[in-house]
């Protein structure tokens, strides 16, 4: 991996020995130890933010709505209308 881009941060001496000693005990320079520690939140936050998570009785009731054939409503039957008299 070629890195391209740079991210500068500001410790405490003791979070930065801390880091240190986590990043010998792994065998790891500190910098890949920073970045797979980042990368594994950044993922967590992400997945948190934009994974959708459903119970089974969801997940039930999701299916059975798909499942079923789709039947525009009055309201889109009218905006559809209104979308192919202007061309769209």
């Amino acid at each position: 991996m070629t890195a391209a881009a740079r991210l500068d941060l500001r410790l405490t001496s003791a979070d930065k020995k801390r880091i240190e000693t986590a990043a010998r005990l792994r065998g790891l320079p500190i910098s890949s130890f920073i970045r797979s520690a980042v990368l594994s939140e950044a993922e967590q936050t992400l997945a948190t933010e934009f994974e959708l998570r459903l119970s089974p009785a969801e997940s039930r009731r999701l299916v059975a709505a798909l499942s079923k054939p789709f039947a525009p409503n009055a309201a889109l039957r009218k905006a559809m209308a209104r979308g192919n008299k202007l061309g769209l």
